[in-house]
């Protein structure tokens, strides 16, 4: 199976699980990009954790980017991670995990952690290759996570990377022999995370029928015929669910590291392959979730005024004025059935209203939206923008004095893939697996050095 193992980009990773006795509650914690307005939810985890072992210690919340402090706290990652592996604290196994994780609103979202080749990935716009991003690559978030990752012995996952497999043939047979597998984890995890269980597949006779059933998902013939498309389409095997720049910073990294090594370093170095874990975009319990945004230091009439300039005569835009949240939404509905034009509901200090933009350039209204903002933020160094999961957290964010809340709509999950393939990369932050807490935990490691 190793030459389908290269041909598809696959490894079976050394994973690295905290040894029986450390507390797995207090172990994973959920996905550094999330709660990043939100220091309260960090406080909490930091409260909980305590002194106990911790991916929390291998991790820069990213509530902390660009805050006092940040060095410091990379160089104390750093010797957490080298403290962690002289210590013990972690046990390697060699295999896939079968992972089944449920969440408040879904009884079970089943994945496969396996290791990528980074050199089958590009998230350059226009990229053909196997493994490929969804969204829009920024490519200027990348430098502090690269420099996270440079002098780190190990590397955490919270990447998501998603298979179109319809007729569910590659992780649901996995799981329906699970009992079979060996169980490496089962417990709750912190702060409404729901409950996590791992299954080692790692003999031949589990490893096998998965290795062939994504390879028939890579057929050439098979994917034109699927998606209607000539030679100039490339496989598209592997999309970048979570954790986009992740990736895209591993691959960065990766670039840096094999300038150094000789062909035959090049083919076994830890650092050209990446963790994640594979879910299949067909999973009942997969759930795609807009991803929102917060815009802090503007008013709302002068971010519409600034959005006019920005689109000139390429696009009318009109403010209509609601009267409470219900209100928006009764009214964006309305709109939505009886015109093309984009509708973006939105919260400003104590006011709601719509963003009309008629004859949009773009196919989404994320689009639409997030082409005026990446422009407004390099013009206006005092205004910025984070990215919100959840309407409640925009309702609290939004409704504060100088922020402008902007509650987006969801796109069909079914539709990913081709419009990926025919389309190319989506606006960055275009969709979310999930609400925040139901993001993937920090969990497994593994060594991304000699």
């Amino acid at each position: 199976m190793e030459n389908i193992d290269k041909k598809l980009g696959i490894k079976m990773p050394n994973v690295l699980l905290p040894r029986k006795g450390v507390e797995l509650t207090k172990w994973a914690v959920v996905a550094c990009d999330q709660y990043s307005s939100q220091p309260e939810y960090w406080q909490q985890v930091e409260e909980l954790v305590g002194n106990d072992a911790s991916t929390l210690r291998l991790t820069l919340p990213e509530v902390y980017l660009g805050k006092q402090g940040e060095d410091e706290k990379i160089e104390q990652i750093n010797k957490n991670m080298v403290d962690y592996l002289k210590n013990g604290v972690l046990v390697e196994k060699q295999g896939f995990i079968l992972v089944d994780r449920s969440t408040s609103r879904s009884a079970s979202r089943k994945g496969i952690v396996a290791s990528l080749d980074l050199e089958k990935y590009n998230y350059n716009e226009g990229s053909q290759s196997p493994i490929r991003a969804t969204e829009r690559t920024d490519v200027n978030r990348l430098p502090p996570r690269i420099k996270i990752r440079e002098n780190a012995s190990l590397e955490l996952p919270h990447i998501m990377i998603l298979l179109d497999d319809a007729e569910k043939t590659v992780i649901e047979p996995l799981y329906e022999k699970r009992q079979k597998l060996e169980m490496v984890y089962d417990f709750e995890l912190m702060m409404d995370g729901g409950h996590i269980k791992g299954y080692m597949v790692d003999r031949a006779e589990d490893v096998e029928p998965v290795l062939k059933a994504i390879d028939k998902l890579a057929d050439p013939v098979a994917f034109k015929s699927k998606y209607q498309v000539g030679d100039e389409k490339g496989v598209l095997l592997f999309a970048v669910g979570d954790g986009n720049h992740s990736l895209a910073s591993a691959k960065a990294h990766w670039e840096n590291v094999k300038k150094s090594l000789s062909e035959g370093e090049i083919e076994s170095h830890p650092a050209r392959f990446a963790l994640v874990e594979i879910v299949n975009v067909h999973d009942e319990s997969l759930l795609f979730e807009p991803i929102h945004r917060v815009v802090f230091g503007i008013g709302l009439e002068q971010f519409v005024d600034l959005m006019k300039k920005f689109y000139g005569q390429d696009a009318n835009i009109s403010l209509v004025e609601c009267s409470s949240k219900a209100d928006m939404k009764a009214k964006s509905a309305e709109l939505c059935k009886n015109t093309d034009s984009h509708i973006l509901p939105v919260v400003a200090g104590d006011k709601f209203g719509i963003i009309k933009v008629d004859c949009p350039k773009c196919n989404l209204e994320v689009g639409t939206l997030q082409a005026f903002l990446d422009d407004l933020i390099i013009k206006d160094t005092s205004v910025s923008i984070d990215y919100i999961h959840g309407e409640e957290i925009v309702d609290s964010l939004g409704s504060k004095t100088g922020n402008i809340g902007f509650y987006l709509p969801v796109m069909d999950k079914n539709d990913l893939y081709k419009t990926v393939i025919l389309d190319g990369v989506l606006p960055k932050k275009t969709f979310s697996m999930g609400e925040a807490e139901e993001k993937r935990f920090y969990l497994e490691c593994r060594k991304i050095v000699k």
